[in-house]
């Protein structure tokens, strides 16, 4: 028995039910286009974000300071440059004679005052006063022998008168009268050549007199002895005779009103100092003593080894605590001329400073921008540097961060 499904459904169903079967018939797309966009897209954006996060400019973090009030309220003097050198005297001298011979006596001992032309020592004079003794023999031996010329000078000179009144008159001859008058001449040669060798003699004696002067030692300006080199008994030169026996000189006399402090400034802050400006001095012995002082001068050539130039300090006062060779520190203050400049001066750590070329530069952070100050660089104490100027009280500088900082980044803030 046959089953006809046409029989159990009329022929409107049978077309829904045929509207709802899947064709298979149909053939697949074998380019599915769209996906292949779509999977194309996403790893090109995934591979961009990837590269940015990769190439992405982090923003730097720095340190920053802020900047106080100057210490001093932008008043009182400041230093500038500290510098190290020693006391010395500017009139200092070796004492010894003119003359080499034996040390008979010394006068003197170390710390000992002396006035100008003091008798400091004296020199065996015996050889010398011999010659000298000698030399006014020969002295007195030339003022005789012109005497006895002059005598025979006159008498020449009255011969012929007498010869010449004779040969007017026809007693006399011609022969006569120039044998007179040739006696007369040889004899005023004479005492001219006997007259000049009298000077000749007296310089001789002065010689010899300054010889014997030159023996006794005498102190050629006021001053204290700080050091005796001789003893009587030893033979002093004003030259080096070797051997090590013969003294050059018999002390070292100082004058104690001609101290004053040499200092090596460095050449690189030799700007920083000027004839007349104020110095504070302490000396090593008497940490606690603060001596003012004033430059002199300075000497003006550099030493090329040392790369330092030699700057002269005057003592505006001084006192007998003041020794030659002691060792002092000085601390070069501001000049008047730089007050006002000095006074705004501002600390901050020496690691805010940074170079751009020749130009001294720190960056100043406000909103986490940068901004870029060209300044001008003081004093050195420590770990801190003086700024003149381009920055204020309250702002924040950078201290720490990368080397590549440039005016209008934007960074990340992190105090001190």
């Amino acid at each position: 028995m046959s089953f006809n499904i046409e029989s159990c459904y009329d022929l409107e169903t049978i077309k829904k039910l045929d509207e709802l079967k899947i064709d298979r018939s149909r053939a697949r797309d074998p380019f599915p286009w769209g996906r292949v966009a779509l999977v194309v897209l996403i790893i090109a954006l995934l591979g961009f974000a990837g590269y940015a996060w990769a190439t992405r400019k982090a923003t730097p973090e720095v340190k920053t300071f802020t900047v106080a009030e100057p210490a001093n309220g932008g008043g009182g003097s400041q230093t500038v440059l500290n510098a190290s050198g020693y006391v010395t005297a500017r009139r200092q001298a070796t004492v010894s004679s003119k003359v080499t011979g034996q040390v008979t006596e010394v006068l003197f001992d170390e710390g000992q005052h002396v006035v100008i032309g003091q008798v400091l020592a004296r020199i065996d004079p015996s050889n010398i006063k011999t010659s000298l003794n000698h030399a006014n023999a020969q002295l007195g031996v030339a003022k005789s022998a012109v005497s006895e010329t002059t005598a025979q000078y006159n008498q020449a000179n009255r011969d012929l008168k007498r010869t010449s009144n004779l040969f007017e008159n026809k007693i006399s001859t011609q022969a006569e009268l120039d044998k007179a008058q040739s006696e007369a001449e040889t004899l005023h040669a004479r005492l001219e050549r006997q007259q000049a060798e009298i000077i000749v003699a007296e310089r001789e004696v002065a010689t010899w007199q300054q010889q014997l002067d030159d023996t006794v030692i005498r102190a050629p300006f006021p001053g204290v002895i700080v050091s005796k080199s001789a003893q009587p008994g030893e033979i002093i030169s004003p030259m080096s005779a070797g051997g090590g026996f013969t003294r050059t000189g018999i002390g070292t006399i100082v004058d104690m009103a001609s101290l004053e402090v040499e200092v090596d400034v460095n050449e690189n802050y030799i700007n920083r100092v000027e004839p007349g400006q104020m110095v504070d001095a302490v000396l090593d012995a008497y940490q606690d003593w603060h001596i003012p002082c004033k430059v002199i001068a300075i000497i003006p050539t550099a030493d090329r080894q040392k790369a330092t130039v030699k700057v002269r300090i005057s003592f505006d006062k001084l006192d007998n605590r003041i020794l030659p060779d002691m060792g002092v520190k000085v601390s070069f203050q501001q000049n008047a001329t730089n007050a006002t400049a000095q006074a705004s001066a501002i600390a901050v750590p020496k690691t805010a400073v940074r170079k751009d070329g020749q130009q001294d530069i720190v960056f100043v952070v406000a909103d986490s921008k940068l901004e870029r100050r060209a300044i001008k660089i003081g004093a050195t104490r420590g770990d801190e540097v003086t700024v003149l100027s381009n920055v204020k009280s309250g702002e924040k500088i950078v201290v720490e961060g990368p080397e590549n900082l440039k005016d209008g980044d934007h960074v990340k803030e992190a105090k001190l």
